[in-house]
């Protein structure tokens, strides 16, 4: 398998591969696994059936971190589908075959996810929180966290056998550093000389009406729970807030900030403690005269110190010995102790600076400690309101009120909005996701929604207005515009294959370019790593076929911008591996075999996928459209 792999994967390696590749073990399904559906199925595998919202669910999962690059819409939910597919029949398949994971490491697992961590530990109040706005028991919730490790494992039971070879290696050098010698020309888009025809604008606004539409919008109802509304609720007496300063009183503290110095005089074999002690004696006696750092730089045998004349710098108590510690705490500014006795030997003891400690009186701070107050008191509060917001607008899908009644809290309103934009609230992007949900548009509550961790919010669907074709007067501008640019790149894009058909008939490039009034460039040993070629134009150019018996290899592409652009292969020089290259060896070694690895995984899945009895039926919205 792995041979076959390789052969078919050399020529699609490239050093972005080799220096950013790093295998994912993305936990296996773990975000498709917190919801379920009741309506008719979308898809099967096996006993399995996916509903509409456990494909909505996905997508809005999968896109997360698609969002932006400009990828359609359908595309993504399609994979999204696949996904689920996919991650259904792995699971059967390991469950078939009798793997498993032990409960200890099951717990460990979860204990370590940063969903549940509060201060970098488990917080089983955030564990049962994200569980009831999940609607889940933590029974089903350890369930399919065993299952998605019970898929990881059976991936890097295959990824981590893979292994790279020094051919392996070698080849990759070899393409990777390959050079080739290219000259292309790029056909500007020129706008038709005929005028548009009304007929034509027309005609295209029927074909096209979907383009041109008004976005879908929704107003919504939500409740929303605050940290600092249910703060502002709490009850304060001044005897409560005084307790609570006491308390806390080292929040209002500035710490005393105490600098010291010593002169050490070490014990050891040929120093005795009485020795020690005379010295560090004498040297108290010379300080009358002399400047204790000048004397740390003369006789302490902490040698390190001694150069910066004995500085230890800012004092902070438990790091040194009791004695020493008494002695340093007890010292004014400028003071000298007398000779004190540690592990190390005698010490002269220093205070170089001082500036006392102080504490902000309760009148003073009085505004910030009510505010801390009253957020300590509102964080159980805020809690228990949580859990009650979910469970009520779970048991009452069909309506806020009951929820708003059991808290007290007042029902919002939102204006119209669309799903890329919003004000207010609904400026959140997870506000938006949730109103245009098939749960929510079906005319259900929302599940809970945090916005950070001291906001939370339900909502449902006040109004909807589909989108609708805008009229033809509004848009025909627009229409005009996009006629004229698909004109444009048809004309270019037929000169291309004018020229590029004259190129292989044995016509040359610089003729070719004189006549259409184009500009040639030329360029010796290009690399992978160029940068003065567009990227798409450089992926092509390495696709592209070799030179044979030295007539030039020519091929066409179409930039993202509609130009098309006519590339000229006039020599191909194979790569070599560079001292540089062999740098990066174990590296080369690493990623070519992760490679390899997730290429024998993905064949090992397509492989299941084939013989798994999978359905997959026409939704009502093409995957919800």
């Amino acid at each position: 398998m792995l041979t076959t792999i390789r052969e078919k994967s050399q020529g699609a390696f490239a050093w972005g591969i080799l220096i950013t590749i790093c295998v994912p073990f993305a936990l296996w399904g773990i975000n498709n696994y917190m919801d379920n559906g009741q309506e008719a199925p979308v898809a099967s595998v096996g006993d399995k059936d996916f509903f509409q919202r456990d494909i909505n669910k996905a997508y809005e999962q999968y896109s997360q971190s698609l969002r932006g690059l400009g990828i359609d819409e359908q595309i993504l939910k399609a994979q999204a589908l696949q996904k689920l597919i996919k991650d259904e029949v792995l699971l059967q398949y390991v469950n078939a075959n009798g793997l498993t994971v032990t409960d200890d490491n099951i717990r460990s697992f979860i204990q370590t996810l940063e969903y549940f961590q509060t201060d970098g530990n488990f917080d089983e109040k955030k564990y049962k929180a994200l569980l009831s706005s999940q609607r889940l028991s933590s029974s089903e919730f350890i369930s399919r966290i065993k299952n998605a490790l019970v898929m990881e494992q059976f991936q890097h039971s295959i990824m981590d056998s893979a292994i790279a070879t020094p051919f392996d290696i070698e080849s990759f050098f070899k393409i990777q550093n390959q050079q080739r010698d290219i000259e292309y020309v790029t056909l500007p888009l020129k706008s038709p000389a005929e005028p548009l025809k009304e007929e034509e604008i027309t005609a295209y606004y029927q074909q096209h009406q979907d383009l041109y539409q008004s976005p879908e919008q929704v107003s919504i109802d939500y409740l929303e729970l605050s940290l600092a509304d249910i703060a502002n609720k709490i009850t304060v007496t001044e005897d409560k807030l005084k307790a609570f300063y006491e308390e806390q009183k080292d929040q209002y503290t500035t710490p005393e900030r105490r600098k010291i110095s010593h002169i050490l005089f070490t014990i050891n074999d040929k120093t005795p403690a009485n020795i020690a002690l005379e010295k560090a004696q004498k040297a108290k006696q010379a300080l009358v005269t002399k400047n204790f750092a000048a004397l740390a730089s003369e006789v302490s045998d902490d040698k390190m110190t001694a150069k910066t004349g004995g500085d230890l710098g800012l004092f902070t108590a438990g790091v040194m010995e009791k004695a020493f510690e008494d002695a340093a705490k007890t010292l004014q500014q400028g003071d000298v102790s007398e000779p004190v006795k540690s592990s190390f030997g005698y010490h002269l003891i220093k205070v170089t600076e001082l500036v006392a400690g102080k504490t902000k009186p309760f009148d003073v701070v009085k505004d910030e400690v009510t505010k801390a107050y009253q957020k300590s008191q509102a964080d159980n509060g805020f809690y228990e309101a949580g859990e009650k917001l979910a469970e009520l607008s779970y048991q009452n899908p069909d309506n806020l009120q009951v929820a708003a009644d059991a808290l007290s809290i007042s029902i919002k309103k939102s204006a119209l909005f669309n799903k890329d934009k919003g004000d207010g609230i609904t400026s959140e992007d997870k506000v938006r996701s949730a109103a245009f949900s098939e749960e929510v548009l079906q005319g259900n509550n929302s599940a809970p929604i945090e916005l950070g961790t001291d906001r939370l919010i339900v909502l449902r669907m006040q109004e909807h207005k589909p989108a609708a074709p805008l009229e033809l007067n509004l848009v025909k501008k627009a229409i005009q515009a996009t006629l004229l640019s698909e004109k444009a790149k048809l004309i270019a894009v037929e000169k291309a294959k004018e020229i590029k058909s004259r190129l292989q008939s044995g016509e040359k490039l610089q003729a070719l370019a004189a006549e259409n009034k184009l500009e040639i460039k030329a360029l010796k040993a290009v690399m992978r790593r160029n940068t003065e070629i567009p990227s798409q134009v450089l992926e092509a150019l390495f696709k592209a076929a070799k030179p044979v018996a030295d007539k030039s290899s020519i091929f066409s592409m179409t930039l993202p911008s509609g130009e098309p652009v006519v590339v000229s292969i006039n020599k191909v020089t194979e790569g070599v591996m560079t001292d540089s290259d062999k740098k990066q060896m174990e590296l080369a070694k690493k990623n070519i075999a992760n490679a390899f690895g997730q290429a024998e995984f993905n064949a090992v899945l397509s492989s299941l996928e084939a013989d798994a009895d999978i359905s997959v039926k026409e939704s009502r919205e093409k995957v919800q459209e």
